[in-house]
């Protein structure tokens, strides 16, 4: 017999029970910020679950003060025996079978918020931000954009992950504005650099691995035990000047065409949650090096959109439609390669994916590659777009479908507002 919640649910819910995803959020504006996981249409307060006792597991019911804190990151540490427990008391407790919070009228009215009513936050405090370039699709057409299609992709992308250090204080939460960059851009002819804002603002729609326990400094992480160093993905949009992002990243990468912001979804569903969705990932070929070589080698099933709600526009258009499958490194090669110099990983470190495009042009997860550079504006309703302009809303959803069920992480938006003065 399927699980069912007593809490009534849509069936195109994103967070049904077999979900439970992590997050969180204010219920009010002055009240402090507290975790919750969504279920239906509510968020559960699980401050108010620890504090009634219901954590009572053998590792919870000693280490319940990680769902009194601010963030997240204390409950990451305690690592997956603590996350399956916790998993299995939270089923248990919201089962249409389970009485304890179910009939207990004042436990159920503190404890599950509509989640309309609550502001969402950054769920974790983001020590590091690593974005990886793990998507040959990607990889193919911007090397194509830029390079020719001769040889697109260079020698060393087929041998590891690629990646460059990010900005974490400039990680937002879903529904916050982006104000658009200035910065430099290519000369023209004889004259000085451009200065200014940014005239190719563009979305990636990635995904991003949320760190559990970390590794001590020296030590690297197993490839084939680094799913227990994650707890779980969340929805990214790592926008792109890609001017200011051509003309300053030869020789060291991307600085300022990326700093400026990235916004993730508010909800981390875990890599439990998202199991019966586990696929083959893509066969390598050249094999990895042997610390890369995995005995089981997966990725998942996760449906990925982007809409363009263009300013002044009423309607939205769907311009990506891509899934987390189409990635060659995976999220444990990711892991496993960051550390295998001895970098220590801390929890609550954020692992971006990089921009994950299909192999067919819908598929495309960036305006770069939709519109070829501005070459092929896209049409939008009644408008166009080569690149983002000021007052366009990004919103990128992610979801997996199946077995009777939604697992879905909501959406993970943003509007573009004008560069300041």
């Amino acid at each position: 017999m399927a699980l069912k919640s007593f809490i009534e649910i849509n069936p195109d819910s994103h967070f049904p029970i077999q979900n439970l995803p992590y997050g969180v959020f204010k219920p009010e504006p002055g009240s402090a910020p507290r975790p919750g996981v969504a279920i239906g249409g509510f968020v559960l307060d699980l401050s108010e679950i620890a504090s009634a006792g219901l954590f009572d597991g053998p590792i919870l019911k000693n280490s319940s003060d990680c769902f009194h804190q601010p963030n997240l990151n204390r409950f990451l540490a305690l690592g997956r025996p603590a996350w399956k427990e916790a998993r299995s008391t939270l089923q248990k407790l919201l089962s249409s079978t389970e009485p304890v919070l179910r009939d207990d009228t004042n436990l159920r009215q503190k404890a599950l918020i509509p989640l309309n009513k609550v502001e969402l936050l950054v769920p974790i405090a983001i020590g590091d931000y690593t974005d990886f370039f793990s998507s040959m699709h990607h990889a193919k057409n911007c090397g194509t954009i830029f390079r020719g299609p001769e040889n697109p992709i260079p020698a060393n992308w087929f041998h590891l992950p690629i990646a460059y250090h990010g900005r974490a204080s400039s990680i937002v939460i879903s529904g916050t504005d982006i104000t658009r960059p200035r910065g430099q851009g290519h000369p023209s002819s004889n004259s000085p650099p451009y200065f200014g804002p940014s005239l190719k603002l563009d979305y990636e729609l990635e995904m991003a691995a949320v760190v559990g326990p970390g590794n001590e400094l020296g030590k690297p992480v197993d490839v084939n035990e680094a799913a227990d160093h994650i707890f779980g993905l969340v929805l990214m949009n790592d926008w792109s000047a890609r001017d200011i992002q051509a003309w300053e990243y030869i020789p060291l990468g991307p600085f300022l065409g990326k700093s400026f912001g990235t916004t993730i979804s508010p909800w981390i569903v875990t890599l439990e949650a998202l199991e019966p969705f586990s696929c083959a990932a893509p066969k390598q070929d050249p094999h990895p090096l042997p610390y890369l070589a995995e005995k089981v080698s997966k990725n998942y099933d996760i449906q990925l959109e982007v809409e363009i709600k263009p300013d002044g526009g009423k309607d939205s258009s769907v311009v990506t439609r891509s899934n987390f499958k189409h990635l060659y490194w995976t999220l444990t090669q990711q892991l496993a390669h960051h550390t295998i110099n001895g970098c220590n990983l801390r929890p609550g470190d954020l692992l971006g994916t990089g921009t994950i495009s299909g192999p067919e042009p819908e598929s495309y997860g960036c305006l770069l590659e939709l519109t070829w550079n501005g070459q092929k504006p896209l049409s939008l309703k009644g408008t166009q777009r080569k690149f983002l302009e000021d007052g366009d809303e990004v919103t990128i959803t992610g979801f997996c479908k199946g077995n009777g069920y939604n697992v879905g992480f909501g959406t993970c938006s943003g509007k573009i507002r004008p560069s300041l003065p």
